[in-house]
């Protein structure tokens, strides 16, 4: 199982992300809102401002502090150490 961090301690199962987004376009604004409405969305942001949106296959959505192409070049890092180790 791999793990990413995404920001103040927080991590999550990197095999479960459908998609890692910025908040800032109206549709996903939208969604995030949705999603607190409906208690599946986690605040891993630490108080601090939204910076990417990751969504889960679960339908869970996670707010992060930490921007989307942070997150993409850890979660690229992560898939390349594994398959490193597997050889």
């Amino acid at each position: 199982m791999q793990l990413l961090n995404i920001g103040f301690g927080n991590v999550v199962s990197a095999n479960k992300i459908v998609s890692i987004v910025s908040p800032e376009a109206a549709p996903i604004k939208r969604l995030v809102q949705e999603s607190k409405d409906d208690k599946t969305a986690i605040d891993a942001t630490c108080g601090r401002r939204t910076r990417a949106v990751l969504i889960m296959d679960s339908g869970h959505i996670i707010l992060s502090a930490v921007q989307p192409e942070t997150l993409a070049s850890r979660l690229d890092n992560s898939i390349s150490k594994d398959e490193n180790i597997e050889e």
